[in-house]
């Protein structure tokens, strides 16, 4: 009796895909689920329920699930990053193992990068300067001050 064995080609993975997924969507884990990670629906898991959590609030924006969104959205551009800028052949040694394909990128993870950069610095700045507000607001520290 022979037995024989399956062999079932592993799906190459683009690099440009990975960081323009991580630079556009990272707030809900898109490429995570794109990457093949296990934890993936940690990540989307997060993100929809504190958007649903920060609903029930009066002031949707000024309530702290939404202000907890500041962490998906800071990991999905840092994630868009190290994808954009890892070498190729590290690229495909940590996620085309077996795919038989190399990876030849130009400069789309390049501009993903560079949107990253500047998109993601303005979100984050101002995330912080909303948490800085909303903190700053909540303690007291702004009575008798107009904003």
């Amino acid at each position: 009796m022979t037995q024989s064995i399956a062999v079932v080609p592993v799906r190459h993975r683009s690099k440009v895909v990975a960081a323009w997924l991580a630079c556009l969507l990272g707030f809900l884990g898109v490429h995570a689920w794109y990457m093949g990670r296990a934890w993936a629906w940690l990540w989307t898991s997060f993100t929809v329920l504190m958007l649903i959590l920060a609903q029930l609030y009066p002031v949707w924006w000024d309530s702290p699930p939404f202000l907890l969104l500041i962490v998906p959205i800071a990991a999905g551009f840092i994630e868009a990053l190290v994808l954009a800028l890892k070498p190729d052949e590290k690229f495909d040694q940590k996620y085309n193992v077996g795919s038989g394909q190399t990876t030849r990128t130009g400069w789309g993870p390049v501009l993903a990068a560079i949107m990253a950069t500047f998109v993601g610095g303005t979100v984050l700045m101002f995330g912080l300067a909303l948490i800085v507000m909303h903190v700053y607001t909540a303690m007291g520290w702004l009575d008798g001050y107009v904003y």
